[in-house]
């Protein structure tokens, strides 16, 4: 009898090339359109070009990239939460009113979200319960709270987190350095740590991830935990801007952060996560955002042209992955 050694093959440089290029070519995508969009808006207002330019124009941006990374570690588990926006807003809200009054009755509030999160990772992983319903539901959860605190936008955010929003550094805008932290958490969050291994592996491979012994309720919990840590830094870090609350004040990130992350190279079914993708989608929505602002469209296009822009650079995305798959 003889016996037969099979040698795996090893996949060529061509091969390789071309994975790393499909990895890499949706947030290469994104950092085209950003760059374009920031061109524009350089060219009509050439004042952009300094520090306090570059300030004014990524400051809203800060919110959105926490709120995208948040949501880019649930996509990374194959989930999707719909109840970001409100929960942005209803973060702002608790600023502007218990945690500037009853700081540690804010802070207790702001640990219940984290609770509150928690188990909503567990239940849809023992309940087998669609994120989307879940979250969905949560969402008019945070929405009712919110009104009940605070029924109209007002308040007053603590002077500490109000001085947070007016640090002004001379040699680098302040938006920037908290993109960049925001985005290094993100990475060493989701790429350096084994628990965003664990991440990836559930939401590609979760038969593979229990086979080894890890527990899949653990890895969804701790996912919503952390996630629902920086959605608590994106409202906080919204309230140091604003020095206010407001429960809408936050009502388009849902959707925002999900075509941010999508736009960075992140995927709906799950097992991706791609923390400085998820920034430059970010940065490039809300750089879409002042730009139609800068050549004075009326509000009631902006919508619309947000959404050709974002569809125009998703369809780029695909033909271009389609091209280097072929």
């Amino acid at each position: 009898m003889t016996s037969s050694t099979i040698t795996p093959t090893l996949p060529d440089a061509r091969t390789r090339l071309k994975v790393t290029a499909v990895h890499g070519s949706p947030a290469l995508l994104s950092l085209i359109a950003m760059v374009v969009i920031f061109a524009v808006a350089v060219a009509n207002q050439p004042g952009i070009l300094s520090v306090p330019g570059l300030t004014l124009m990524l400051m809203s941006a800060v919110p959105l990239v926490l709120a995208t990374q948040a949501q880019m570690l649930i996509m990374s588990v194959g989930d999707i939460d719909l109840g970001i926006g409100y929960l942005v807003g209803f973060v702002t809200v608790i600023a502007a009113t218990v945690l500037q009054s009853s700081p540690l009755l804010g802070i207790l509030i702001l640990g219940v979200i984290v609770i509150a999160y928690a188990a909503l990772g567990a239940i849809i992983q023992k309940r087998n319960v669609p994120s989307i319903i879940v979250t969905l539901g949560m969402s008019f959860v945070w929405l009712g709270l919110g009104l009940q605190f605070l029924p109209t936008p007002g308040g007053e955010a603590p002077a500490w987190l109000a001085a947070i929003g007016r640090w002004r550094p001379d040699w680098v805008p302040a938006p920037l350095v908290f993109i960049l932290v925001a985005t290094l958490l993100g990475w060493l969050i989701a790429r350096r740590s084994r628990l965003g291994t664990r991440m990836r592996a559930l939401g590609s491979s979760p038969a593979t991830l229990e086979k080894l012994g890890w527990s899949l309720t653990r890895t969804r919990v701790l996912t919503y935990v952390i996630a629902a840590a920086l959605i608590i830094a994106a409202g906080l870090m919204l309230a140091s801007q604003t020095r206010s609350g407001d429960i809408n004040s936050a009502s388009n990130f849902t959707l925002m952060t999900i075509a941010a992350v999508i736009l960075g190279g992140g995927n709906f079914s799950g097992g991706r996560a791609l923390p400085l993708g998820a920034t430059l989608g970010a940065v490039t929505l809300g750089l879409i955002t002042v730009l139609l602002s800068l050549i004075n469209l009326s509000s009631s296009l902006q919508s619309a042209a947000q959404g050709l822009i974002v569809l125009a650079v998703l369809a780029g995305r695909v033909i271009t992955e389609r091209a280097i798959r072929s």
